[in-house]
């Protein structure tokens, strides 16, 4: 049994003072978005571990009414880009222009700075805008820097790319390239609310009554809580159980199991290293949300269908049979032998029946 490293002292009392702050902001967060409890917590996940977020939805679901709360909640600038046909690198990154010099009647080239230049964006319909303007994203996304008349410029931490994407409408949209999805930590799945949600929607938005919200962090706490994130334990044994679960993924290397034969039929080529660790960044992310210590295999399974469903080509065959990625995720779970997996507390009985009660609660019997 793997001994996990302990936190100090001064780490754990900031767990738990970031436990309660995070709280808070999803309360603050339930007076203005009625539901949506897994896409606002995923969306936090994606927030604590410095990653960048797509949220897929139709419209008309408060996609950006939640990034432009969350930005307010934590105190971060916000910006909003709405992408189109004819939007150029320049619109998002900025541009160098010839101004007015230090010396009278001079002149000196100045950068002016864009959009990109915040804490959140928001990318809307990201799909909707041509692959050059995708790479000057995807240098800021990976980088933070962008790169204009040959000069590069920082962007302030944290900086964080939350995009939207219709599901629905694909035309004239330009498929993201698999280098760019792969830079998102997590997909998020925004569907509609159910009867009673979709009810207190309407109720709130024709009363006239606006609810205030106030902030419960600023930039600098949101930093300290970043890398607080990078030191939550994660025990090897977790860590070997996220590679076997990434591994399977891949036709040419899905161990025996009785899911080998399904993933070799549905999947062109599974997902990478970087998928190993957005799931557990974000499982570490998820253990600081809910004010524990170290990372349970609970967070794995919370983390694992974000995580993966964009890093999987599905093939033809998959598609004509409808089958989605989640899908595919829950037979690889299911599919995961019991010896695999070690609890690296004592409570290893617990463990284990958290594991399977959380999977059969998704999925039923």
């Amino acid at each position: 049994m793997n001994q996990l490293p302990k936190l100090s002292d001064q780490d754990r009392h900031q767990v738990q003072q970031f436990g309660q702050q995070l709280h808070r902001i999803r309360e603050e967060l339930s007076k203005k978005i009625i539901g949506q409890e897994a896409v606002i917590e995923e969306l936090l996940i994606a927030l604590l571990a410095q990653g960048h977020c797509l949220l897929v939805g139709v419209p008309g679901l408060a996609k950006t009414l939640l990034i432009s709360t969350m930005a307010d909640l934590i105190s971060l600038n916000f910006k909003r880009i709405q992408f189109t046909p004819d939007l150029m690198p320049n619109d998002i990154t900025g541009a160098t222009v010839i101004g007015q010099g230090s010396e009278p009647g001079s002149r000196e080239l100045r950068f002016l700075k864009g959009p990109i230049f915040c804490h959140l964006l928001l990318a809307d319909e990201i799909n909707r805008t041509p692959p050059k303007t995708q790479a000057a994203l995807m240098e800021a996304m990976e980088e933070r820097q962008v790169t204009a008349g040959g000069k590069t410029h920082k962007l302030e931490p944290p900086f964080f790319v939350l995009a939207t994407q219709n599901p629905i409408e694909q035309e004239g949209t330009y498929p993201l390239p698999v280098t760019q999805l792969d830079r998102f930590l997590l997909e998020v799945h925004v569907d509609y609310p159910d009867f009673d949600e979709e009810f207190q929607v309407v109720e709130l938005t024709t009363s006239g009554y606006e609810s205030q919200i106030q902030a419960q962090m600023d930039r600098d706490a949101m930093l300290q809580a970043i890398q607080l994130v990078k030191r939550i334990p994660i025990s090897s044994s977790l860590i070997d159980y996220t590679t076997r679960i990434i591994r399977s993924t891949r036709p040419s290397e899905a161990e025996e199991s009785s899911s080998q034969s399904l993933i070799q039929e549905w999947i062109n080529w599974g997902a990478g290293p970087r998928a190993i660790q957005s799931i557990l960044q974000g499982s570490q992310a998820r253990a600081l949300l809910q004010g524990r210590e170290e990372v349970s295999v609970e967070d794995i399974h919370r983390v694992v269908f974000p995580a993966l469903r964009h890093r999987m080509q599905l093939n033809y065959h998959a598609e004509a049979e409808e089958i989605q990625p989640d899908h595919i995720i829950e037979k690889i779970l299911l599919g995961m032998p019991d010896q695999l997996y070690q609890a690296p507390s004592s409570e290893e009985s617990d463990t284990q029946k958290s594991r399977w009660g959380f999977l059969k609660a998704i999925f039923g019997n």
